[in-house]
């Protein structure tokens, strides 16, 4: 199987979508004061400002899964190919919990560490080095059933015995632990559901193997299919989400109550909508060549290289915004779970965070290519294989 380009598209549209994300949480006046998703404060504007993003994570670990599957057939060499998970789960792993947690936070001191979508992703590659035997059938079935299933114990705890719950949590549950009066442990991504998406995921990559207009066929069919069932499971109010959908003030706001569901852990209902959303893109990109889908492509062949320089551009170009709002370094706040900026009386405003966001994306987007162009042209060097 050759590389596909409607997969790297897909990526670097989902990846472009993240740093909108990023770029709100960090700098928005009230990102780290408010919930965006809590209809009792939230705009219409900063609810699908950060529903939009909810697509990237699900996005990123299901196609990790589906890269490791056409990785695999390309190579045919199951010895090697399981080195390669194994040695790139590692990778991913040192990496959340050093450069990238260092970028999240600046914070030299490393007073917090959090377990977020990247270690999960190094978590999921090296489980699927070690069922890389199983049938690819096999594979989706733990997959799925993990997806569907993992629901049923969010709400098993053990607030009595500190070390089970903090083990539970990073399999299952969010959790933030201080671990002392310095240093705080943060679980967003627990390891489990996340596992689900990226085995189903490698088990998807089956269908890459299909002619271009069966491919299609099994896009549109397989996302409708996603999106109803999710219409349907939502409606009733039955299982699939901790948090049910509920009339509201407004229509508009409760439409947005039937989209609001969890992503911290990713609900049934949250991975059926967002994957639901990905496939039909995967579905309208497939087969088709423009600039447009070259230029975002070009985002999502170096999703590594990208992910990690964006988080450093965006945390400074934040910390410009608050110096030219006329805060001095000592005004900072660094700490446990401090970006470096006080809660409240500074920051932008949402037409200012798309304009920060489309300026951050367009000077990121010269970089990426060049980076794309030397790991083209260096195969020899196994090391660009990890970044």
């Amino acid at each position: 199987m050759k590389r596909i380009d409607t997969i790297d598209f897909t990526r670097g549209l989902v990846m472009l979508i993240m740093a909108l994300d990023h770029v709100r949480d960090l700098m928005h006046t009230t990102s780290l004061s408010q919930d965006a998703t809590d209809l009792n404060t939230t705009t219409t504007g900063i609810f699908l400002t950060r529903w939009i993003t909810h697509l990237c994570a699900p996005a990123f670990v299901f196609l990790s899964g589906t890269s490791a599957y056409i990785s695999y057939k390309n190579s045919g060499n199951l010895s090697d190919t399981r080195r390669f998970l194994r040695n790139r789960g590692l990778w991913l792993i040192f990496l959340e919990f050093t450069v990238i947690n260092f970028a999240l936070w600046y914070d030299i001191h490393f007073r917090t560490l959090v377990m977020q979508v990247i270690c999960a992703i190094g978590v999921g590659l090296l489980v699927l080095s070690a069922l890389l035997k199983l049938p690819v059938r096999t594979i989706g079935i733990i997959g799925l059933t993990i997806v569907a299933g993992h629901n049923l114990l969010q709400n098993v705890a053990f607030p009595d015995n500190p070390a089970l719950n903090f083990g539970w949590s990073v399999l299952f549950r969010i959790g933030i632990f201080p671990i002392t009066p310095n240093f705080t442990f943060g679980v967003l991504y627990p390891l489990v559901p996340w596992l689900g998406i990226l085995l189903t995921g490698y088990a998807f990559g089956q269908l890459f193997e299909q002619p271009l207009e069966q491919r299609r066929k099994l896009l549109l069919r397989t996302g409708l299919g996603a999106l109803a069932l999710f219409g349907l499971l939502r409606s009733v109010n039955f299982y699939g989400d901790s948090s049910h959908w509920a009339p509201q003030k407004s229509v508009v706001f409760s439409i947005l109550s039937f989209f609001n569901v969890s992503k911290y852990p990713p609900s049934l209902l949250y991975t059926l909508v967002t994957l639901g959303c990905v496939l039909l893109i995967l579905y309208v990109a497939d087969g088709k060549k423009n600039r447009f889908l070259r230029i975002v492509s070009t985002y999502g062949k170096v999703p590594l290289f990208y992910y990690l320089v964006h988080w450093y551009v965006i945390h400074t170009v934040m910390f410009g915004v608050l110096f030219a709002q006329g805060m001095r370094w000592e005004d900072l706040n660094f700490g446990t779970l401090s970006f470096g900026r006080p809660v409240t009386g500074v920051g932008v405003e949402l037409p200012v965070i798309y304009l920060i966001w489309g300026c951050i994306i367009v000077a990121l987007y010269p970089l990426c290519r060049w980076y794309g162009a030397y790991k083209s042209a260096h195969p020899e060097n196994k090391f660009l294989r990890y970044l």
